[in-house]
């Protein structure tokens, strides 16, 4: 797959900013971008026709511009950006602002109508009817996703086996960028159709935030809500698309991880923070989420 995109700048690297490419194989790569010096870098490249394009913005802010300046879009923090242009070649340039990083990935139309071979119909740029249309789409970065592109980022495997753990992260990201959003689906549940009780599974979702380091159990909580405890479980799945202690774990974790971003935590505070008294259960936990423990992880960002 040409990936010219990037070759000139990777030239470039500096200890303050690093372009790195990684080609899979010729129908998938991927480049990680992390600006950390006070100039932006400036990215020329092309909109292949035989590529689709995802860009990942997990911090700062990255501008595209199109026909010499005539078209310019902007991506923020934790938004991403889909191209696909069947129609040619199309030139463009890319300024990613300082103190930024993102996450391209580029793979061809084949390989993913392979991979999604049962469901293309369902993505409207690979059915038939739009094979020949151009598709930009900009949208959130889910916590979820946001947390398997920080991976990518931050995991550091042997020669031997990255492209292997590479593959595994892409076809996650693809598998997460693509899934429906639970959100929408409040209507598949008549108990939902009710707003007050859509309002009162929300007052859950509260209430396990603000008490993330001592939160109540389940019959507590539907007691504290208005809700019998079969009401609460089906209805926060119905919303979130998991449990209420899956969705509290995923919300501690990430918790941890910004707090750790911060530098100005110690491990054990972390734990402490999020309701781990023990710290080594608190370790296990982040490792088991990021495949990376907190001492590293600080160590990887230089906090």
């Amino acid at each position: 797959m040409p990936s010219a995109l990037f070759s000139e700048i990777a030239k470039k690297n500096t200890a303050e900013s690093s372009v790195l490419l990684s080609e899979l194989d010729e129908n998938i790569s991927l480049a990680k971008v992390d600006n950390n010096q006070g100039d932006a870098l400036q990215i020329k490249g092309k909109l292949d026709p035989e590529l689709i394009q995802f860009y990942f913005c997990t911090k700062g802010s990255v501008t595209f511009s199109f026909l010499q300046g005539a078209y310019v879009r902007k991506l923020e923090t934790g938004k991403s950006y889909l191209f696909y242009n069947p129609q040619g070649s199309l030139a463009h340039e890319i300024e990613v602002a300082p103190n930024t990083k993102f996450l391209a990935l580029f793979i061809s139309v084949k390989q993913l109508h392979h991979l999604f071979v049962h469901d293309s119909d369902e993505l409207s740029f690979l059915n038939n009817q739009n094979a020949n249309q151009r598709f930009y789409n900009e949208s959130d970065i889910s916590p979820a996703l946001s947390m398997v592109i920080d991976q990518l980022f931050l995991v550091q495997t042997s020669a031997s086996t990255q492209n292997l753990y590479y593959r595994g992260k892409i076809f996650e990201i693809l598998s997460l960028y693509f899934s429906p959003d639970e959100d929408k689906d409040t209507e598949k549940c008549p108990f939902l159709l009710d707003e007050a009780n859509v309002e009162k599974i929300r007052k859950a979702k509260k209430i396990i935030l603000e008490k993330m380091a001592d939160p109540p159990g389940l019959p507590h909580l539907a007691k504290m809500i208005g809700l019998n405890e079969y009401q609460l479980k089906v209805g926060f799945k119905n919303i979130y698309g998991t449990t209420v202690y899956k969705y509290l774990h995923e919300h501690k974790m990430e918790q941890s991880r910004k707090m750790l971003n911060s530098g100005h935590y110690r491990v054990n505070e972390v734990g402490f923070q999020v309701g781990y008294s023990n710290p080594s259960h608190f370790i296990s936990a982040f490792k088991k989420k990021y495949g990376i423990t907190p001492k590293k992880y600080l160590q990887l960002i230089g906090k």
